[in-house]
């Protein structure tokens, strides 16, 4: 758990987290290892959980094309858990990588039992929006 700790306090998303939130987090989350050109989320499909990414890449693709490109400490598929609404995009590892994964019941546990971590969350989401808006109209 330590390990855990060290490494995700590292991460702008839990840099505000205390040891013992981290600890939290810890017993929440489970750490896989994925292979690359695995699918992590699909566009349009039902998401059931959010990532953070501990090393290596993803592509970000929306309707096919490649938007972003992710890497270690971001994190995605938080929308669909926060609005049941479907996946807005398809996240494909480019390169192995360990990602954090929490349920549906565990990120709202999380967030529950960690309000520092649900406002980043919402400061990180907001971000995102405002950035896309702002693509559109360029």
């Amino acid at each position: 758990m330590t390990k855990f700790v060290d490494e995700v306090a590292n991460i702008p998303l839990f840099s505000a987290c205390s040891k013992k939130d981290l600890q939290r987090l810890s017993r929440a989350a489970d750490e896989l290892s994925i292979s690359a050109g695995t699918d992590l989320t699909v566009e349009g499909t039902i998401g059931r959980e959010a990532f953070v990414i501990l090393s290596g890449k993803a592509a970000v693709l929306k309707a096919g094309e490649k938007v972003a490109t992710l890497g270690a400490g971001d994190h995605f598929g938080e929308l669909s858990l926060l609005d049941g609404g479907l996946r807005t995009a398809t996240v494909t590892a480019t390169t192995d990588v360990t990602v954090l994964v929490l349920s549906k019941p565990a990120f709202n546990g999380v967030l529950d039992e960690i309000p520092t971590l649900a406002h980043k969350l919402l400061v990180s989401v907001a971000h995102r929006l405002r950035e896309s808006e702002q693509s559109l109209n360029h």
